[in-house]
């Protein structure tokens, strides 16, 4: 395949790694930018997710649809649940101070680690996607007889690849219509602005926090429902989406779910470019140098607002 062609198909790959990411690391960075967290068992969310879709559809069984729309509905939603439970019974007794809920999430990540070893085992193990029909992609190149489609081999996708950008884009849409059009986006800015004055005005602080943290993991295990079908369901899948949302999070601002996003973009399709035409290991690094780049010359982030 020539180069056109090839970029072509890296790009996909690379916007395909972008969707899932932006999902993940809006969901670190809402934890943070509410109640300044930084939750380091945020990886082990998004392995949660994968491995509740991979039993829920084992469960449900039939067409593949049938579990897949299950899991889209219930793995979210049982993550969700788990992470308020942990917020409540470990964080809130902590009193979010940042120091100990950064041990204290340390120990939610092991323990939701080995938990998941127990019960799910040390395979992996594949989740069928609802539809996966083999797409053609053109190309357009000038010929004899001026500009020419053609369709050069090898140059697909499929169906459901191009169905997880289209999910996670309006999932984003719809965050972002909870931030700033709804009374819980409104309260929940209003915790991140001021946690003394939103109590001062009634406003259960708490219970907040506690949404917000169940949110955020419901996000990731979101994104690990769209993703198993096309990787799959593993006990230690957590470490590279922990690790690449903290890269995104540092680069767009903490805190900024504008910056998050845009973050994950750079980040997502370099890191499937390069991990296409070179290596993943490359991709890592460039990343990581960008987050060093961006700590030296803007601390705050690119989205993110500076001190005064």
């Amino acid at each position: 395949m020539e180069f056109g062609p090839h970029l072509m198909l890296a790009s996909l790959e690379g916007a395909i790694t972008a969707a899932i990411l932006a999902l993940t690391a809006v969901g670190l960075s809402l934890t943070f930018g509410v109640m300044r967290v930084v939750n380091v068992a945020h990886g082990e969310f998004f392995m949660l997710g994968a491995v509740a879709a991979w039993f829920i559809s084992t469960a449900i069984g039939g067409h593949p649809a049938i579990g897949f729309i299950a899991a889209v509905v219930l793995a979210p939603l049982i993550v969700g649940v788990l992470a308020a439970c942990a917020d409540w019974l470990v964080l809130k007794r902590l009193d979010y101070d940042p120091e100990r809920t950064i041990v204290a999430t340390i120990g939610l990540l092991y323990i939701i680690q080995q938990g998941a070893l127990i019960g799910f085992g040390p395979n992996a193990r594949p989740v069928e996607p609802p539809f996966s029909h083999r797409i053609a992609l053109p190309w357009f190149e000038w010929g004899e007889n001026g500009l020419a489609m053609y369709y050069p081999w090898g140059l697909s996708t499929t169906s459901y690849k191009l169905f997880i950008i289209v999910a996670a884009a309006v999932i984003l849409i719809g965050l972002w219509m909870i931030m700033t059009r709804t009374k819980t986006g409104l309260v929940m800015r209003a915790t991140q602005q001021d946690r003394d004055m939103a109590t001062a005005f009634g406003i259960p602080v708490e219970r907040i926090y506690a949404l917000t943290f169940g949110m955020g993991a419901a996000l990731a295990a979101l994104g690990a429902v769209l993703i198993v079908p096309v990787q799959q369901a593993y006990y230690l899948m957590g470490h590279d989406p922990l690790l690449l949302s903290f890269i995104v999070v540092i680069i767009g601002g903490l805190g900024s779910l504008r910056g998050t996003v845009v973050a994950a973009l750079l980040i997502g399709m370099s890191d499937g470019i390069v991990s296409v035409f070179f290596s993943p290991t490359l991709a890592k690094i460039i990343a990581t140098l960008l987050v060093a780049m961006v700590l030296v010359f803007r601390p705050q982030g690119l989205f993110g607002k500076g001190t005064h």
